[in-house]
């Protein structure tokens, strides 16, 4: 990912996103939430997650083998100054989301085939417009 340290994008297809049930959502995920906040979309690599509520986007980064160390990274939609989709195409087998925001830093994340990124574009475009 440009600028942010998330550890979520990537060009290898096994690690790009695929949607996840929102009862597949790491449970500490629920203590981080605020007051009327809820989750909408949440996605998958193989441990780590993307969860988009009705506020802001959670990235839930396992790291080590063990998986016991836990980075979690909060993105507010009031932040986002643009963002931008890439749908897959026939031997493209991603789809992409890049968000900007106001302090220039950029965030990007990579999404199996199947993930239907209009759905997520529609998510970002009534919380950020």
């Amino acid at each position: 990912m440009p600028n942010v340290s998330t550890g979520i994008a990537t060009d290898a297809n096994v690690l790009n996103l695929k949607a996840i049930e929102l009862s597949d959502v790491r449970d500490e995920v629920g203590a981080l939430l605020v007051g009327g906040e809820e989750i909408e979309l949440a996605f998958q690599t193989v441990r780590d997650q993307v969860i988009f509520t009705n506020k802001r986007i959670f990235v839930v980064n396992v790291k080590g083998v063990t998986g016991k160390k836990t980075a979690y990274f909060s993105y507010p939609y009031s932040k986002v100054q643009y963002y931008g989709i890439e749908t897959a195409g026939m031997m493209d087998v991603d789809s992409e989301l890049i968000l900007a925001f106001n302090n220039g830093r950029m965030l990007q994340f990579d999404f199996k085939k199947k993930v239907d990124i209009r759905k997520i574009s529609e998510l970002i475009s009534e919380h950020i417009l």
